[in-house]
């Protein structure tokens, strides 16, 4: 019994490290798969993230199209991902596929949430008075208790910061 329990967290890594080893090779298999489908026309993405048309596909080797008279050659591991034609033509070309015409598209901005049935205009020609806030320009109208701080200020001394010519 003893010796079970010492065993038993070998046991449990290696069944981890087997189940960790059979799933990469899974997804290795799936890569390889994908990468000996590949036909002339399919739209790819290298594991460096070039996007490219398939030109002509050779035993460990793919001519890609990358655009109007550039032709690259690179080696079949390097193709990450073929991409479906709606997937490659929407991220080359900005071509959506619209498949659910009937959604409502979110605006880029919030004035369609702030439309109100009234024209802009309709705002600003209003008849509607102005409110006074009571602030008024001092500029023009000189209050009060201004001219008394004002006068306040000429007859109180200076202070200086004891920096006086005065010895």
């Amino acid at each position: 019994m003893n010796s079970l329990v010492t065993l038993l967290p070998f046991i449990v890594l290696i069944g981890a490290m087997f189940l960790m080893t059979r799933s990469a090779k899974r997804k290795q298999q799936q890569a390889a798969d994908m990468r000996n489908q590949l036909q002339p026309g399919s739209g790819v993405r290298t594991i460096g993230g070039m996007y490219a048309t398939v030109k002509e596909v050779n035993e460990d080797t793919v001519l890609l199209d990358a655009g109007p008279g550039v032709e690259l050659l690179f080696a079949k591991n390097a193709i990450g991902a073929v991409l479906t034609d709606d997937e490659y033509n929407r991220i080359v070309h900005g071509i959506e596929h619209d498949l659910k015409s009937d959604t409502h598209v979110v605006p880029d901005d919030a004035s369609s949430l702030t439309e109100t049935d009234e024209p802009a205009d309709a705002a600003a020609a209003s008849d509607a008075p102005s409110v006074d806030l009571g602030k008024k320009d001092e500029a023009e109208e000189p209050s009060e208790d201004a001219e008394a701080v004002k006068a306040d200020a000429d007859e109180e001394p200076k202070k200086t910061d004891g920096g006086s010519d005065a010895k």
